[in-house]
């Protein structure tokens, strides 16, 4: 049995006959034979990988968002390679090189915080799909939540509820964020309730909430409901509230954006706007694939429609009026 033979075999190659490959595939089992894909793949210049950038590893938003991802290519043999920027660029741009060192047939990155020209950079090495941020890069496919929307909808939930002074932690310089503040800005206009607006610049993470959350507790008229960035710093939020002796929602309100698994569980059960995650991902699987096998270059963009789950942390109307406080606005 030649190497060329069992070199062709292996590769799949059309012209070996039936018995031929059969006799090769039972050899191979037989010594327990596993081809070195890695190997393959450099000879190939492309293997049958997808390389996966996740900006945060602590946030459960990536892993659901993950789980879509391997579900869909999973469904055409393509694996998952993953690798973390740790809510830092100059982290990001270092993973996304031993990513591409691995030879992937593309790239899906979720959230990432490099410049826009370091996503142009990716998407001239390889076909790329971008998850959770916009860009106006021509050769990158977006997949993302409509954010603006999804912010809309947290204020109004609140407002309906009776609040007026309705605060919001923002996510900094994270994916969306921007969209966030806009919507949550824009809300609270339309509402008449622009005296109230209120902002504390943070992050996506549980400290970027505490720390925001503290600047309003800070103030002699608190807020009464506090809108926050995403899930993970919304439970940042929550904590600073306890400190202060407080309670949620009795005292102040609290909705997250993001709607992860933690919004749910029975001791946390935190309002959350929900971005739907395991669909984002097996759309951006499927668009990244589109590429892979058909070679398509013209970008596409697609926007997801959020949804608000409401739980216990909104589940109180403002308190009453307190000698310290405003008075609360009629709508």
């Amino acid at each position: 049995m030649s190497k060329s033979l069992v070199s062709l075999v292996m590769r799949g190659a059309s012209n070996v006959s039936e018995a031929r490959r059969e006799a090769v595939l039972k050899a191979a089992m037989e010594l327990g034979y596993r081809p070195n894909e890695l190997a393959r793949g450099l000879v190939l210049r492309r293997t049958h990988t997808i390389g996966v950038l996740l900006s945060d590893l602590r946030n459960p938003l990536f892993a659901e968002t993950v789980e879509g991802v391997k579900e869909e290519a999973g469904s055409l043999r393509y694996r998952t390679l993953l690798g973390t920027g740790e809510r830092d660029p100059d982290h990001e741009v270092r993973a996304i090189s031993v990513l591409l060192e691995r030879q992937p047939a593309g790239m899906i990155l979720l959230s990432p915080c490099i410049p826009a020209a370091e996503l142009d950079k990716v998407a001239s090495s390889t076909p790329t799909v971008l998850v959770g941020r916009r860009t106006n890069g021509s050769a990158l496919d977006c997949v993302v939540n409509d954010d603006f929307a999804g912010a809309v909808m947290a204020v109004e939930h609140l407002a309906e509820l009776g609040h007026r002074r309705i605060a919001h932690v923002s996510g900094g310089a994270g994916a969306g964020a921007a969209d966030r503040l806009r919507g949550y800005e824009r809300a609270m206009a339309r509402l008449g309730l622009e005296r109230h607006l209120f902002v504390a610049g943070g992050e996506y993470t549980e400290r970027g909430g505490y720390e925001g959350a503290r600047r309003f507790l800070a103030e002699k008229t608190r807020p009464t409901a506090i809108f926050v960035a995403n899930d993970l710093a919304a439970l940042g939020a929550m904590t600073a509230i306890r400190e202060a002796g407080l309670s949620v929602p009795e005292d102040i309100s609290v909705v997250g954006y993001d709607n992860t698994y933690l919004a749910a569980l029975s001791s946390i059960s935190l309002t959350s706007v929900d971005q739907p995650r395991h669909d984002m991902g097996i759309l951006a699987a499927r668009l990244l694939l589109e590429r892979i096998e058909s070679g398509r270059t013209e970008p596409r963009l697609e926007v997801l429609k959020p949804s608000l789950v409401a739980r216990s942390t909104s589940s109180a109307p403002p308190p009453r009026r307190r000698r310290s406080d405003t008075p609360a606005l009629a709508m």
